[in-house]
């Protein structure tokens, strides 16, 4: 039986990566869910070709604000729900989240908000952590099975970042960011990457600016965590760094989907 592909990329912009091969990218790859974060786009904004992906079902959260934030899915098999708020306007408004239900599992797709441009955002970012880590742990309490994949905009730990020392006191790599996603674990999520690989210099982010791609100065900032629930149908966890168009590159998890239909 085939396993279920699930794939995560911050496209940074996805009208603008689909003039760099993105649809090539998904016929070639052939996901069977594709999840989208900061698409930089209102859903009525968004040409068809991006809307009807062939053998896809699309879904959209869009931001209030023009250009900014905005998340999608791609998934070859239709949900039973389709949830694009937690309930919190100050959060709602960004267009940060889509969360698909099946039947055996609840998909979380997350932008979570970057801390760097100043002390109010890096508060925003802290305040929808906690928001989020409330509304994920309700749900595991209750026995769900749960998966969250997206940009987390926090390299975990220093085996996560090329250069830990220099960026320890930088939003992305704060203490108190970095315990979250420890927080996080610690209550019954697996960093599913760091399940089957521990090495380090394996990123998912690279500052365009500097070139960091090139030399490979990169953070880790991209993941998928599933609940202890669902570890026995995890198969394999992966970087697609050869993948590009963004400066950031997708991440993957692949599932049994034994016991998933």
């Amino acid at each position: 039986m085939k396993n279920l592909r699930i794939l995560s990329w911050n496209v940074n912009g996805l009208r603008s990566i689909a003039k760099k091969g993105f649809l090539e990218f998904i016929e070639k790859d052939t996901p069977d869910i594709l999840c989208i974060q900061e698409t930089k786009a209102r859903e009525q904004d968004i040409p068809k070709e991006l809307k009807e992906v062939s053998g896809y079902y699309s879904y959209f959260s869009s931001p209030e604000r023009k250009g900014y934030s905005g998340v999608c899915i791609y998934a070859k098999e239709k949900p039973l729900s389709v949830e694009k708020n937690f309930g919190h306007e100050k959060f709602d408004v960004e267009g940060r989240a889509l969360i698909l239900e099946y039947s055996s599992f609840v998909l979380f797709n997350i932008y979570f908000p970057n801390g760097k441009m100043s002390s109010d955002r890096l508060r925003y970012k802290m305040d929808f952590y906690d928001m989020f880590f409330d509304y994920v742990n309700s749900l595991l309490n209750q026995g769900k099975r749960l998966i969250i994949c997206g940009d987390v905009n926090t390299a975990h730990k220093e085996v996560d970042i090329a250069r830990p020392k220099e960026n320890e006191k930088i939003s992305g790599f704060l203490p108190e960011e970095r315990a979250w996603i420890s927080k996080l674990i610690e209550i019954g999520f697996i960093d599913t990457f760091r399940h089957f690989n521990k090495d380090p210099a394996n990123y998912s982010w690279w500052d365009y600016k500097s070139k960091a791609r090139e030399r490979n100065v990169g953070w880790r900032i991209d993941y998928f965590f599933i609940s202890n629930n669902l570890v026995g149908l995890l198969k394999s966890a992966f970087i697609l760094n050869d993948v590009f168009g963004s400066d950031h590159c997708p991440v993957g998890v692949e599932m049994s989907s034994h016991n998933f239909t």
